[in-house]
């Protein structure tokens, strides 16, 4: 390997790094739960209004 391609490999990681960093920072984290996602509240029947549990 000569200079240049070495110059080339790590300019670039560098541009790779900062192409992830930046697409980290743009990542948003959910709130698991909102809004009834994460359980099943029966509609009809006796059990009406209330969380299905899986039996």
């Amino acid at each position: 390997m000569n200079k240049f391609e070495i110059r080339y490999l790590h300019s670039a990681a560098e541009k790779k790094e900062k192409r992830m960093s930046f697409f980290r920072s743009l990542i948003k984290s959910v709130n698991v739960g909102a809004n009834g996602t994460q359980d099943y509240v029966v509609k009809k029947g006796s059990g009406r209004n209330k969380i299905a549990s899986t039996r």
